[in-house]
């Protein structure tokens, strides 16, 4: 059971720290478009 709630734990962590790090860079690439669109 708690090797259960470990891996439960483990997993979350990883797919917290995926969509932190794929939503910075989301971010990132979106800030980019908008200023190359109100650039021009």
């Amino acid at each position: 059971m708690v090797e259960y709630a470990l891996l439960v734990a483990l997993i979350a962590l990883v797919v917290i720290a995926s969509v932190t790090l794929l939503g910075s860079a989301a971010s990132t690439k979106l800030n980019v478009a908008a200023q190359s669109l109100s650039a021009s």
